[in-house]
């Protein structure tokens, strides 16, 4: 790039060198000023431009590498990149895998973004976006009585209701969660089994799809309310009987 910055420099108490330089990044991608395949200008000229060494320039890109964010090429300099969402999908699991409640919390903001994005799907949804979703329910209709299988294409179902929706920012959010959520469709299908579930699944899910073809944000809204009310129900029964085969140990 050959556009001059003008950087507000934080002095030495609003932070290290690292948040300067990730800062400066954020700043200039929000502002729109920094896209993916620009170059940055020089380290030396960066460096002083931000008020940090070089070494402490230097740490801080490689850093961003690693995130996906900028990318370092021999004899061309620092180049911005489009991020790749699978790193913020890892970080985001060991960030919050030490949490006992991890799965209670993430669902709730699963059921957030799904049903934000089924009112959304219920009004944009296109014919691709309706192919995509008859393929994963065929696949969970295909999958009913394989644990591991069936799972993932639950998962899949539901990851393209949110790709209906046509908003980046909520797919982002819900593929940021995706090694949870694939473990959340996996744990479920447990209770297929124990509480003969598979009719209910296949339908259930049909009528989830018939609501988003319907067109109507309110009914869709309302259709997977009540699909993750059930699901709910059936985990609460679970408890209730694991908990009376505990007490009937003690």
């Amino acid at each position: 790039m050959s556009d001059t910055f003008e950087i507000t420099r934080l002095d030495e108490q609003g932070g290290k060198g690292f948040e300067k330089v990730f800062a400066f990044l954020r700043e200039r991608l929000l502002a729109g000023s920094l896209k993916p395949g620009d170059r940055l200008i020089p380290e030396r000229e960066l460096a002083a431009q931000l008020g940090v060494s070089r070494p402490i320039l230097r740490e801080a890109l490689r850093a961003l590498t690693v995130l996906g964010i900028v990318e370092i090429r021999d004899r061309v300099g620092t180049i911005v990149r489009r991020p790749d969402i699978s790193v913020l999908n890892d970080f985001f699991t060991f960030a919050l895998s030490h949490r006992a409640d991890l799965m209670d919390d993430v669902i709730q903001a699963r059921v957030a973004i799904e049903c934000q994005a089924i009112r959304l799907a219920a009004e944009r949804a296109s014919v691709s976006d309706l192919e995509r979703l008859q393929v994963a329910l065929r696949r969970i209709e295909e999958t009913i009585d394989d644990t591991e299988a069936g799972g993932r294409a639950d998962f899949e179902f539901h990851r393209a209701i949110v790709r209906a929706s046509g908003s980046e920012t909520l797919a982002v959010l819900y593929d940021s969660m995706a090694a949870v959520l694939t473990r959340s469709h996996l744990d479920r299908r447990h209770l297929v089994r124990l509480f003969d579930m598979r009719t209910y699944l296949v339908e259930d899910h049909k009528r989830v799809f018939d609501a988003i073809v319907a067109g109507d944000p309110e009914v869709a809204d309302r259709t997977l309310r009540e699909h993750f009310a059930i699901g709910d129900e059936f985990r609460r029964k679970l408890a209730i009987q694991g908990g009376r085969a505990a007490g009937k140990l003690d």
